[in-house]
């Protein structure tokens, strides 16, 4: 017996088990199915809206006590048929309160629970009572790390000469709304370059910049540049600067219909997929790219493609590969991915998944509160019926775990929502 034991003990030195613990009370998150908000604390589902209108993503306050969310309704105004709702939803109370009646891009403060949002141009903020006029003339927006105001884009236009490009400024608010001047009180930031790209023959014209977001130290802010509405389809160019607004870079090419790039958990270091064509160009040209400041390096076989993936720590990373292939509008003929576990530190990765045949795994996410990696278990690219599905790091231990979820959001303590979209993909 006691032989048996110890060989027992020398295999478990040898090969670690993963670990299989978890309590899934530690989870709190908000989803959308089949157009309609739910949340899921303590191992239970309770739907919260029955308009079957809900969209975009349910965002986390910071105390994790109210959920933003957006609906469509008829307009209220003429000259739209319908508008775009901006709701707040109390956890405790099921208070469901309307913030504005027409707007997009809400977001909650970093320090507090207040909500700012662009309304055609005009970037207002909500207390959850009041809502107060901050800017003009705004196309892309995020709050500054320490909620003090923000940094602002306004897009380029078109004039004889051609475009003129975006500029960047911030501009502080404090702690007193009312008093924040409309008009002006911007510090400039940045101004793009009319043109921006890799090299002299891939460059695009740069009228609109969004999707900013700090890196973990602040020190560096990404961000998305894109040219005119139609052409952005197919081209994009992921881009860095400095929080000084001194050194501007320009990273790569991408498009929106892939993962969005994404900073590691806890240094400078970005990964993004690269190449441009939207999909229905065909599964190709889409590489799964690491950048350390200020060299990239690929991780993509060849003949392969990443549709999206997740840091997992500083050095491991989950993605969703599938092989290259041309599109088709014969869904059953689209490739179907599985999921890859990459060591970036010894340059190493491996399939973790097995979909059974007719599926595909697609936009992993990992879960901090139980150390999962989850994802959704669709039969393609566009597949709207899709489930959620989970398992430990290394794909140990993979169940079906919540059903027909569009997108879903988990909540984590620091306010560092994560976020798992099904429906990103689009012609």
């Amino acid at each position: 017996m006691k032989r048996i034991l110890l060989f027992t003990i020398f295999l478990s030195l040898l090969y670690p088990i993963p670990s299989f613990a978890e309590n899934e009370n530690d989870v709190k998150a908000a989803f959308i199915r089949d157009g309609n908000l739910w949340t899921f604390i303590n191992n239970e589902e309770k739907q919260i809206t029955k308009t079957g209108k809900v969209f975009g993503q349910p965002k986390w306050s910071k105390d994790g006590q109210w959920l933003l969310y957006q609906n469509e309704a008829p307009a209220e105004h003429k000259g739209k048929d319908m508008q775009q709702e901006i709701w707040a939803y109390q956890i405790q109370t099921s208070e469901k309160k309307k913030i504005f009646y027409d707007a997009y891009a809400p977001s909650w403060s970093p320090k507090k629970n207040v909500i700012a949002f662009n309304q055609v141009g005009t970037i207002n903020i909500s207390d959850l009572s009041r809502f107060f006029n901050i800017a003009v003339g705004v196309h892309g927006y995020t709050w500054l790390p320490d909620g003090s105001g923000f940094l602002l884009s306004s897009a380029g236009t078109l004039q004889p000469d051609g475009w003129t490009s975006a500029i960047l400024f911030t501009k502080k608010v404090g702690e007193n709304y009312k008093d924040v001047v409309l008009f002006g009180g911007v510090d400039h930031f940045f101004t793009l370059p009319r043109e921006i790209g890799t090299n002299k023959d891939n460059k695009i014209i740069a009228v609109h910049a969004g999707d900013f977001n700090y890196s973990p130290s602040k020190k560096w802010i990404s961000f998305i540049v894109s040219p005119t509405a139609s052409w952005s389809m197919d081209s994009n160019m992921l881009c860095v600067i400095s929080s000084e607004g001194k050194d501007f870079k320009v990273l790569d090419e991408l498009i929106r219909q892939v993962g969005e790039p994404k900073w590691a958990p806890s240094n400078d270091t970005i990964a993004y997929i690269a190449g441009g064509g939207r999909i229905v160009f065909g599964f190709k040209n889409k590489d799964l790219k690491i950048e350390v400041m200020p060299a990239s390096t690929k991780y993509t076989p060849e003949n392969y493609v990443d549709l999206d993936f997740d840091w997992i720590t500083d050095n491991t990373i989950v993605s969703s590969r599938s092989k290259e292939a041309e599109w088709s509008n014969d869904f059953s003929k689209h490739p179907l991915p599985s999921l890859y576990f990459i060591d970036v530190e010894a340059n190493k990765q491996h399939k973790i998944t097995e979909p059974p045949k007719g599926y595909g795994d697609y936009n992993p996410l990992y879960v901090k509160s139980i150390d999962k990696i989850v994802w959704f278990r669709g039969t393609s690219i566009t597949d709207n019926n899709r489930n959620l599905w989970k398992a430990n790091t290394n794909g140990t231990g993979a169940k079906l775990w919540i059903q027909n979820v569009d997108t879903i959001e988990f909540y984590k303590d620091k306010l560092d929502p994560t976020i798992v979209n099904s429906s990103n993909y689009s012609s």
